[in-house]
């Protein structure tokens, strides 16, 4: 039985085929206060998160009608929403793609209620203003970014970013003309004690990249300092 809606308790989407594990983690998740929504079909799972506003998703890889990674590329073309990825395969080739697609985190089904919470914490956290930083807006050249919003332009035109990655961009423009390690990114962005895997800010940089424009061999935005990490180049204001 649902619970009565309460317009203070976070509205999550939970589209998995598994009706066990759907149970599982909905009672878990109620139980902590969030109002949880399950769809058991891909496509009917999509339609829901395009139809109705969640604060996050939680996203299985295997499923029918359309799969996961399918999910996740339709609703990226409309939505930023921040969505977490759950696989029962343990390829790390699946989890590039998926962050590649715009997955904010990637959980194997191995994972317990409590890292799924704190994962699910994080994600929220990421995605909400943040009340106790006066920055509203970073510049840097034709970049701008307002904090406040949560949203970027490049050239005057929309940036569509999602929530791991506005976050590293704006790490990233904040110090420009200095080089961050990938642990200095993992800890900006991640927000969180669990395992990152290695590729995890490679990704993500790619995908910036991407949507900026940029050129990894001459590069006018983010430099790649071999072995140590990334460098956003100095911009005139």
């Amino acid at each position: 039985m649902d619970w009565p809606e309460d317009p203070q308790s976070p509205r999550l989407l939970l589209i998995e085929d598994d009706v066990r594990l759907c149970a599982l983690v909905r009672e878990y998740l109620e139980g902590m206060g969030y109002k949880v929504v399950m769809e058991h079909n891909g496509l009917a799972g999509l339609n829901r998160a395009l139809a109705e506003p969640f604060e996050a998703i939680i996203l299985d890889l295997m499923l029918p009608g359309i799969d996961g990674l399918e999910v996740l590329r339709r609703l990226r073309q409309k939505s930023t929403v921040p969505v977490i990825m759950l696989t029962g395969r343990a390829e790390e080739s699946d989890r590039i793609v998926g962050l590649e697609l715009g997955a904010d985190d990637y959980l194997p089904k191995t994972f317990s209620t409590r890292e799924l919470l704190a994962r699910l914490r994080a994600v929220l956290r990421r995605s909400r203003v943040s009340a106790l930083s006066g920055e509203t807006t970073v510049v840097a050249g034709e970049l701008s970014m307002a904090t406040d919003s949560r949203s970027a332009t490049l050239a005057g035109e929309p940036l569509t970013l999602t929530t791991h990655e506005f976050d590293l961009l704006l790490a990233l423009a904040r110090a420009q003309g200095r080089v961050l390690s990938r642990e200095q990114l993992l800890l900006e962005v991640a927000e969180r004690d669990f395992e990152v895997f290695d590729r995890s800010i490679d990704v993500a940089v790619s995908g910036l990249r991407r949507k900026l424009g940029d050129d990894a061999r001459s590069p006018r935005w983010i430099e790649t300092i071999r072995g140590i990490g990334y460098l956003f180049k100095k911009q005139g204001v």
